[in-house]
């Protein structure tokens, strides 16, 4: 049994090696769920209504920028597989395609600011919650396009495998966040007392502050010289279309998902104030299982990808299993939690709360957990699978399968709720199935191996390395170097 975990802790895309690459994009995700979570917590403390408003125009904002997000995310994938492939060259004009599309985005989505009024008294929610939803988006708006560059300039650290600056970055960005919520929140430190509109601005001025500091690093002279970081900030029409491609896909995907959870919450918000104010907190809560599996959803497209470059789906293939049994054990331990101890995690929410208003919200959001327990386990396999396919270019059936069910659960909920009158937990039942079966469908996709036979970038620049005769690569040492969590710069 010993020699069995050595064997799988020390051979090439094993647990090593998937650790150290992961680790520091698990903290990194942490870092903004930590941002989140107290950004969350502060307005808890502040107004109840405004816990009820946050998630709503939260996620609306995000819908309406993730397919941006989403393209320009997917630079990721192609900075991998042109490492892998020892194309140097080609990464720095790569990442440069994803900024693009961040900056084309910017004035789309400032547009959408005089829309939130009309589109906030449109969805039924009490008239308390109307004004502070519309004004959290029209905050949240002018950091939107900040994601998308963002996004891109991280895919050049990420897809390299350089994680841990990315790391540094993402927890100096949060930390900002947290300051700024501080006193904008509750008019401290000579601040006016803006509320959740001061909580919207801090995060703004985070995503901005981070695309800057990403920026002054990705100009480093190293940088410039081998990637050709500043030579690429031109326009490559050829590889924007491919980008577009295999982004594109994956942006719709993107979309379709969030806004497949974004009109669950806003029915959900139908049902009345409680209702949304505890299935708000439920997910705030959840983000303690989602976020650190999307740092390892990463990591699993980022060696996906560079094991592809270098024409070995073995070791890609067994890279994502590894990723699947360590995000499992993570799962299991935090569903534990949710059911055993949900109290222990509401805790730090209660702490400045009216008691007799949070206690109504605390009891049903510890029934909702019992749900969140459930899903989360299949949410770690959809993770870790759909990011593995996703790596290797198979975004096309990753936007059929998501439009699919997303919309068969949107459906299924909205009759359900106005003809049959399903309550609370029966939403949540619908929510459940659904992540169930994104789980299942892309474990099946995973294992039949389509994903194996393809790329994202040029296929006459994939380097196949040579093969001894039992079929072992003659060198084995990993991308990434575990030791540091940086890939090697080879000359």
């Amino acid at each position: 049994m010993r020699q069995k975990w050595i064997n799988w802790w020390h051979r090439p895309a094993g647990g090593r090696e998937v650790v150290w690459v992961a680790l520091p994009l698990v903290i990194s995700t942490c870092s903004w769920t930590v941002m989140h979570f107290v950004d969350r917590m502060f307005l808890v403390w502040h107004s109840q209504q405004e816990l009820a408003a946050a998630l709503p125009a939260a996620m609306v904002s995000f819908v309406v920028v993730c397919f941006f997000l989403g393209v320009a995310t997917y630079v990721n994938s192609f900075v991998a597989q042109y490492y892998g492939a020892k194309r140097y060259d080609r990464i720095g004009v790569a990442v440069w395609q994803g900024v693009w599309i961040g900056i084309l985005s910017i004035p789309l989505l400032l547009v959408t600011i005089s829309l939130a009024p009309w589109f906030f008294s449109q969805i039924g929610h009490v008239a308390s919650v109307r004004p502070l939803e519309t004004v959290y988006y029209q905050g949240l708006c002018y950091g939107q396009g900040a994601m998308v560059v963002g996004a891109a300039l991280a895919g050049f650290f990420i897809g390299r495998g350089d994680v841990r600056t990315v790391m540094l970055v993402n927890i100096f960005a949060a930390m900002v966040n947290i300051v700024l919520d501080y006193p904008w929140i509750f008019g401290n430190w000579g601040f006016e007392e803006r509320g959740i509109q001061g909580a919207a601005w801090a995060t703004s001025i985070a995503q901005w502050i981070k695309v800057l500091v990403f920026a002054v690093f990705m100009m480093r002279v190293q940088y410039r010289a081998r990637f050709g970081t500043l030579l690429g900030l031109r326009l490559d029409l050829p590889l924007m279309r491919r980008l577009l491609r295999y982004g594109a896909p994956s942006g719709v995907q993107f979309l379709v998902e969030c806004s497949g959870i974004t009109a669950l919450i806003m029915l959900l918000g139908r049902m009345g104030e409680l209702e949304l104010a505890a299935s708000n907190l439920a997910f705030n809560v959840e983000a303690l299982a989602f976020m650190p599996m999307l740092g390892i959803g990463i990591a699993v497209s980022t060696l996906v990808g560079q094991r592809l470059g270098e024409d070995r789906a073995d070791l890609a293939e067994r890279a994502t299993w590894t990723a699947f049994q360590i995000g499992m054990a993570y799962m299991v331990l935090i569903a534990s939690l949710y059911v055993f101890a949900p109290r222990f995690l509401l805790m730090a929410h209660a702490a400045y709360a009216e008691p007799a208003e949070f206690e109504r919200i605390a009891q049903l959001t510890t029934v909702l957990l019992r749900f969140v327990a459930v899903f989360c386990l299949f949410d770690a396999m959809n993770i870790v699978f759909v990011s593995a396919i996703k790596g290797a270019g198979d975004t096309r059936f990753v936007m059929v399968t998501t439009v699919s069910l997303a919309s068969l659960a949107v459906a299924v909920t909205w009759v359900a709720m106005e003809y049959l009158g399903l309550g609370i937990q029966g939403a949540w039942t619908i929510i459940t199935i659904w992540v169930c079966l994104l789980g299942l469908t892309f474990l099946t996709r995973f294992r039949r191996g389509h994903w194996r036979s393809m790329r994202v970038i040029e296929p006459e620049l994939v380097t196949v390395l040579a093969e001894t005769d039992d079929g072992d690569p003659q060198s084995l040492e990993p991308t990434i170097d575990p030791l540091t969590a940086t890939a090697p710069e080879q000359a």
